[in-house]
């Protein structure tokens, strides 16, 4: 049984998920304008990411019988000290992600909703390799810090992202 408190929860989620969506699409604008090509195209695809995320949860709401209500999202940062406080930003956000889905979680086995719980494990997972994700690349970007030139390598790497479609049936 879907319980109105798991629905409502559910339903914050997909409101965080395109929150997210919204800061990663702020923060490729913010790329954008500082001609740093490869780091835009890797926000552009996160925040794709993030809208397959709210989509996700959205038609397990309606599998569930449940009834998605969407709210105002939230307006994002435009602006930034530096590429590598964009990147703090990105890790402490997608840490914060993984608080609200921990959250679900136990939401999930107070209710005894086990249908949620395991929907909610490929979220779990997912959040791991989005915290190592942008992790990795803060690392890499803290890395050049006296070597400026370096983050030009990093955005060309960064430009080399691709997606997984979502259909299985190849990249974007």
């Amino acid at each position: 049984m879907f319980s109105e408190k798991m629905q409502q929860a559910m339903n914050q989620q997909v409101n965080a998920e395109m929150y997210s969506s919204y800061l990663y699409l702020s923060m490729a604008g913010y790329f954008e304008g500082k001609n740093l090509p490869g780091c835009a195209r890797w926000m552009r695809m996160q925040a794709q990411e993030e809208l397959m995320h709210a989509m996700k949860i959205h038609d397990f709401i309606h599998e569930r019988g449940g009834k998605v209500k969407l709210t105002a999202i939230e307006e994002p940062p435009g602006n930034w000290e530096s590429p590598q406080a964009v990147f703090e930003n990105v890790l402490s956000h997608e840490q914060k992600v993984t608080g609200l889905i921990n959250d679900l979680v136990d939401l999930a086995i107070q209710e005894k909703d086990h249908a949620s719980n395991i929907f909610l494990q490929w979220f779990v997972t997912e959040q791991v390799e989005e915290e190592a994700s942008a992790d990795g690349v803060l690392q890499k970007i803290r890395l050049t810090a006296e070597a400026p030139g370096g983050l030009f390598v990093i955005d060309q790497e960064l430009g080399q992202r691709t997606m997984a479609c979502p259909c299985g049936q190849g990249r974007v």
